[in-house]
């Protein structure tokens, strides 16, 4: 018994740090916009009783791996349920950069408690899913919903949102960002202006981690400045990556066939609904 999965890659149209919080952590808002691109993931019953991954990540410890703490978690609540868990292997086909902004350690671990909750017909409703998902990621709840959404607080608080169709070029200047030395960064803007959900489609297209980034990876702001020549280039998430909007695909390859050598990028098409939920709504567990 096999599933495989697209675990896709998301952008932040926007991101609005609000203020830090007594806990150290930061209420924000954003507007998470889907892919159509990510990483593939395939995940098979076996005959051990193990949760075993079977593709490396690089640079990534098996107990800080998002995928295996995933299905742990999801594991330990279905065992105390009495739900039969059998062993899982899992592999992956990792294309999404480390330290990008594009989500995809959150969307692997997503991917990964969304294809065990089929696998194990644990039958637990997304909400369910995302209470676990939250334990691993302020982003891991977007992918475990599977629509673009408005989000505050952590950026779990969701309101689903249809975005207009539109093709992106994703800039990848090979730089791995950490996102908590982004937000522990003294000059990083926290005092944002809350913003109203229809506001979204006025001028709020800012980033504010941007000018932090782009200080401390230099990198970051070359190619910044190499994307702005064809469209207004935009940093998702803590970054690295880059990227600006296009009405066609054509126009998105165009300048992606031009893209220095020393970086890299894809072109993917803005999406509403999750791929990963497209599959598994096409799969019947037998």
């Amino acid at each position: 018994m096999q599933i495989e999965l697209l675990s896709p890659a998301k952008l932040n149209l926007f991101l609005l740090i609000n203020r830090r919080r007594a806990d150290g952590y930061h209420d924000l808002q954003t507007l998470f916009q889907l892919l159509n691109y990510g990483d593939t993931m395939t995940f098979s019953i076996s005959s051990h009783d193990e949760i075993r991954l079977l593709t490396n990540v690089e640079g990534v410890q098996p107990s800080q791996n998002l995928i295996l703490r995933a299905a742990n978690l999801l594991r330990d609540k279905l065992v105390i349920k009495g739900v039969d868990t059998p062993g899982i292997e899992i592999e992956i086909d990792k294309i999404l950069p480390m330290g990008g902004g594009l989500g995809g350690g959150s969307s692997n671990a997503a991917t990964t408690l969304l294809a065990l909750n089929q696998l194990w017909r644990a039958d637990l409703k997304l909400k369910e899913l995302a209470q676990i998902g939250i334990q691993l990621g302020a982003d891991v709840p977007v992918f475990v919903a599977g629509q673009c959404a408005f989000a505050e607080g952590l950026g779990e608080e969701l309101t689903p949102t249809q975005t207009p169709q539109a093709w992106y070029l994703v800039l990848d200047p090979r730089v791995n960002v950490s996102t908590a030395e982004i937000f522990l960064n003294p000059q990083l803007t926290r005092d944002s202006s809350p913003i109203k959900i229809p506001a979204l489609a006025a001028d709020c297209i800012r980033n504010d981690c941007q000018i932090v980034v782009e200080k401390t990876h230099p990198e970051v702001a070359r190619a910044r400045s190499w994307l702005d020549q064809f469209g207004e280039a935009r940093l998702t998430g803590t970054g690295a990556c880059l990227f600006a909007e296009f009405t066609t695909e054509a126009d998105a390859l165009n300048v992606f066939d031009r893209i220095p050598s020393d970086w890299n990028g894809f072109v993917a098409k803005g999406v509403n609904e999750s791929p990963t939920h497209k599959q598994l709504n096409c799969l019947k567990i037998d």
